[in-house]
């Protein structure tokens, strides 16, 4: 999405060439090997691991930081292979994004109207704040050491359910019509048949 607002105002006239359906197709392969190769990395050296104390997680999910305490053999490798991922997929898609945003935001104020700016503003805000809350929580989760703590299920929570949901919340609401629709039912001040 960084790349393709990027080529939409930085080089608008060769947008379409820029973005034709076969890169689309090997951005969305690209992103998805790139997830799957992560995965395996850091999942293959558990099948190595002995787990022979207390099976019990404290947390709502199975994620890496709480599983890894649970074995008693040792986690040297895997540890560093955890570490060595999260800093080259974290930082390796973090800097890219804000690089493309940096860009954006250049070309953004050089247009000379006011309402210009507004509107391309608005359309890459929303992406640069939901991108900026998953990769910092998701990192920042992942390099802390598991203990289980309220506030580690929280951030956990954060970039797993609450990010995912706020990205359709936000899209639909730069679509006029959700926008007219949010307007009659707040104008209305009726959500359900009997209440005011």
């Amino acid at each position: 999405m960084a790349y393709d607002r990027y080529s939409a105002i930085c080089n608008p006239l060769v947008y379409v060439m820029v973005m034709s359906k076969q890169f689309c197709i090997f951005l969305a392969c690209g992103s998805c090997l790139l997830g799957i190769t992560n995965s395996l990395l850091n999942t293959l050296p558990l099948l190595t691991l002995h787990f022979c104390g207390p099976r019990l997680i404290h947390h709502y999910s199975c994620e890496m930081p709480e599983l890894l305490p649970l074995s008693c053999t040792d986690l040297f490798l895997n540890k560093i292979i955890l570490f060595t991922t999260m800093i080259i997929y974290g930082i390796g898609s973090f800097l890219p994004i804000m690089f493309s945003y940096i860009r954006i935001i250049s070309a953004i104020l050089k247009i000379s109207s006011a309402s210009g700016r507004s509107k391309a503003f608005s359309t890459c805000s929303s992406h640069v704040i939901v991108v900026t809350l998953f990769l910092l929580t998701g990192v920042g989760r992942y390099l802390s050491p598991a203990t289980g703590s309220v506030l580690q299920q929280v951030i956990s929570m954060q970039y797993s359910i609450v990010t995912p949901l706020l990205n359709p919340i936000i899209y639909s609401l730069k679509n006029v019509e959700v926008k007219v629709a949010i307007k009659k039912v707040w104008e209305n001040k009726r959500i359900l048949p009997g209440t005011y």
